[in-house]
């Protein structure tokens, strides 16, 4: 066997898909994997511009050529990418310059890893989540004492005083009263979750229903439901709540209007906080607004974090302590243009730990 073909044959082995683009950042070679990683058949991928493969794509054109230029090579991990087909992948990209052949041309290796990051990322959330929980509550319980005995002595001493002397102990107990609701807010739900049979659409449209009757900018909503997901054991009232949470986000994000879509789906083998379910219910919040800060993407879900002025950022931390208490996950995709959060909930019994 000549050794270009044997190379190309071994090459065909791999399960990472390897490019070779050439100054115009076209196709000018790709491996069998490649047309797997893409969703692409060969006619589709050769000789094609490689950034107009994608309608998103977090390596831009830019970065290319400036490998080309300056004869560096670079990888970046956890590249967002959707494909023409509306289809997501998280990737690990490793670009090399090839100079052995003039004009020099690009080796890209692209490795899919979408599952095992969302299964490490779970993980490694769940944990934080879960910690700073317990470091808020404590917070939190330190705050409540003291604090309601602040408000008790105003009460007392609000009765020695005549009517003009008691506007300001009116205000240490409204104020008592504000950071108490705050306090409330940060410890979240005290009841344990009611598991009903209950309709996950039916949930959805109440959502709808109050997001719509507070519309100030005119968002379009949309539906794109799946019928065939059966009625399971949830909370209705705890989703109605994450759900709304994630809403209102939706809507302030959107303040020039835009489109909000209400998603359901069902999945098969699904995994969860390490345990597989053979069926998980899937609903999805997606916006077309400009997407979620960088910045904050990784802590999204931690109290005090928020990308509005003037945001609390309590809403995401209790909408994912609703969903978690229900066996549940929210998780998170975005970029310029879309964002989806997504709530898993399981609708079958577990099947194994992994």
């Amino acid at each position: 066997m000549p050794q270009d073909s044997f190379s190309n044959t071994l090459v065909d082995q791999l399960t990472t898909a390897v490019l070779l683009l050439n100054q115009q950042l076209k196709v000018c070679y790709f491996n069998t994997a490649s047309c797997a990683v893409l969703g692409l058949g060969e006619k589709r991928l050769s000789q094609q511009y490689f950034p107009g493969l994608f309608q998103h794509l977090d390596l831009k054109a830019s970065h290319l050529h400036n490998a080309l230029e300056s004869r560096q090579a670079f990888s970046v991990s956890d590249v967002q990418a959707v494909l023409v087909d509306g289809r997501h992948l998280l990737m690990d990209i490793a670009v090399t310059v090839v100079v052995e052949q003039q004009p020099a041309q690009l080796l890209l290796e692209l490795r899919q890893v979408d599952q095992q990051r969302k299964i490490s990322m779970e993980s490694l959330q769940q944990h934080q989540h879960l910690a700073a929980r317990e470091l808020i509550r404590g917070l939190a319980h330190e705050i409540k004492n003291p604090l309601g005995g602040l408000r008790g002595a105003a009460q007392l001493l609000e009765e020695s005083l005549d009517d003009e002397q008691k506007e300001y102990t009116q205000l240490i107990i409204a104020q008592a009263d504000r950071l108490r609701n705050l306090v409330d807010r940060l410890l979240g739900p005290y009841r344990p979750p009611q598991l009903l049979l209950s309709n996950l659409h039916q949930v959805a449209e109440q959502v709808l229903q109050l997001a719509q009757m507070d519309n100030p900018a005119q968002i379009y909503f949309q539906r794109d439901y799946d019928p065939s997901i059966p009625v399971f054991l949830f909370d209705p009232e705890l989703l109605e709540q994450a759900l709304l949470n994630i809403v209102r986000n939706a809507q302030q994000a959107l303040i020039n209007g835009g489109q909000i879509c209400l998603q359901s789906r069902i999945l098969h083998q699904h995994t969860l906080h390490g345990k597989r379910y053979k069926l998980v219910a899937c609903i999805k919040v997606i916006d077309n607004g400009p997407g979620i800060p960088t910045a904050i993407r990784d802590t999204l879900f931690y109290p005090m974090v928020s990308g509005k002025a003037g945001g609390t950022g309590l809403g995401l931390s209790i909408a994912q302590t609703l969903i978690h208490q229900q066996r549940g996950w929210i998780d998170c995709e975005s970029w310029p243009g879309h964002t989806a959060f997504m709530i898993y909930l399981p609708i079958s019994d577990c099947e194994e730990d992994l």
